[in-house]
């Protein structure tokens, strides 16, 4: 088992989700049980997929909660478009939040590629 909360990935995607929940607060209320339900959802599944994978104790689940926290990190960046396109978020929010998602992504396929060798 590992301290999720030391991981740098854990920790970006905490602060990515906060960011998501403070821009969706100003999103069309029509919006509460459609588009931000949805992106406060993928963006909170991004590190309690990576928490729940360090309470697992093979490798091998570590890995699957980590591919399940990137495919939720890959919603949430279609969702950050549609917002934008609809211009619920203007373009310097997304165009942070995009980067913040990018990074994680490819912070969680480091991670994961340091596991298919350790094995």
């Amino acid at each position: 088992m590992r301290d999720f909360k030391q991981l740098k990935v854990w920790q970006k995607a905490h602060q990515l989700t906060l960011s998501v929940y403070k821009v969706t607060a100003a999103f069309p209320r029509a919006e509460l049980y459609g588009l931000v339900s949805q992106m406060r959802r993928s963006s909170a599944s991004i590190p309690t997929n990576i928490a729940e994978g360090c309470g697992r104790y093979s490798q091998a689940e570590l890995a699957q909660f980590f591919v399940i926290a990137a495919g939720s990190a890959s919603e949430l960046e279609y969702q950050l478009i549609l917002s934008c396109d609809l211009s619920f978020l203007d373009v310097s929010e997304y165009e942070t939040l995009t980067n913040d998602v990018v990074e994680i992504k490819k912070m969680l396929t480091s991670f994961l590629q340091r596991l298919k060798t350790d094995r």
